[in-house]
């Protein structure tokens, strides 16, 4: 019979930087908020120490990119989402490359790295469509990084347009695509799924798509979506997942949990504050002993508590968001240009370095 390690043991053995089980996990998460922390913090340093060896002071990074959503027009209806809208909504739209064309200039002119490009699951747009606009987004502007199309939007392009994941992602990244984003991630526990997304992919198509484009070389984000149906045990099993996809395909470059906004949604929970935002991240930091870096959510929780996430596990505060249309809608309304991140980062004593996608340095 094995003997649970005592929870002395379990914070020496975090220390030390061992692997820690589910059932590990979920006893982490009681402990005092302070504890949680710091153990985290330990884990980030550990992290960071193999990726900027010899730099001098700690770097803490970020990035500046616009958030582009090409269409509101869905047909899954998440309970969860304030932002989709269905055809005939008098608010509804299709971006055209114009309108494309100028977001990505006022991006570039603020030193802007990539465009974000997610939309809604269109029911009629066809393949040529956005083959078109990423052969023109790429042509225009080469500099600029494509990190587009969530996996839930690459379930539904199989089922609309007939072919394999393979050979979507292939031909998206032979027109542009330079890496995905981990969005529709929420709670990958389809028990949870069923409850709060029941049209939308389920926890193995959103893997299933990491998994080809990791094999493809796209590298991808991994999100997660807490506070709504959820226990504690399904985050923790979320986060199993994506490190048993890490040791798979290794191709996760960052971790970003955040929680959910319930203004504007048919999806109704007390809405999770700042103690159990820092208290899952720790735990997310912990847990994947595989993922280089965790991305601080000041966008959900503000930048005085994005800034403090910085202490429980992340290392990178994300994007000042020139563009955010989704959880704004929802009635996350928070904003920061770079001087604000700068600031954020170094009132810590860290370093503030701006990144790409692939977290390499921008000089």
């Amino acid at each position: 019979m094995i003997c649970e390690p005592t929870l002395d043991e379990l914070r020496q053995k975090v220390w030390d930087g061992h692997r820690v089980t589910r059932e590990e996990a979920v006893r982490l998460y009681a402990l005092p908020l302070e504890e949680l922390g710091l153990l985290a913090d330990r884990r980030r340093q550990q992290a960071k120490a193999r990726a900027y060896a010899g730099r001098g002071n700690e770097i803490v990074t970020y990035i500046v990119d616009r958030n582009v959503n090409y269409t509101n027009i869905c047909n899954v209806y998440c309970k969860f989402c304030a932002f989709y809208r269905v055809e005939g909504d008098a608010d509804a739209y299709v971006i055209s490359q114009a309108e494309m064309d100028q977001k990505i200039e006022e991006t570039v002119a603020l030193g802007g790295t990539q465009i974000l490009l997610q939309g809604g699951h269109h029911p009629k747009l066809t393949l040529q469509w956005y083959l078109d606009l990423l052969s023109h987004m790429k042509s225009r502007f080469p500099q600029v990084n494509i990190h587009g199309f969530s996996p839930s939007e690459f379930i539904h392009f199989r089922e609309v347009f007939g072919l394999s994941l393979e050979e979507i992602l292939r031909q998206f990244k032979a027109a542009g695509l330079g890496s995905v984003p981990g969005g529709g991630g929420e709670i990958l526990v389809d028990e949870v799924r069923q409850r709060v997304s029941p049209l939308k992919a389920m926890s193995d198509d959103w893997l299933e798509v990491m998994d080809v484009a990791h094999r493809l070389g796209l590298k991808s984000s991994a999100t997660m979506m807490f506070g709504h149906v959820e226990t504690v045990a399904h985050r923790v099993e979320h986060l199993d997942r994506l490190r048993q996809q890490q040791d798979k395909s290794g191709g996760f470059t960052a971790f970003i949990g955040w929680t959910f906004q319930p203004e504007n949604t048919k999806l109704k929970a007390p809405t999770v504050g700042a103690h159990e935002y820092l208290r899952t991240q720790a735990v997310a930091r912990i847990y994947l002993d595989n993922f280089e870096n965790v991305q601080s959510s000041w966008v959900t929780q503000g930048p005085e508590i994005g800034q403090i996430a910085l202490k429980f596990g992340a290392n990178d505060l994300g994007s000042i968001m020139i563009e955010e249309n989704v959880v704004s809608q929802a009635g996350a309304t928070f904003r920061m240009n770079v001087k604000d991140m700068r600031r954020l980062i170094a009132e810590l004593g860290y370093e503030p370095r701006q990144r790409d996608n692939w977290y390499r340095l921008v000089a």
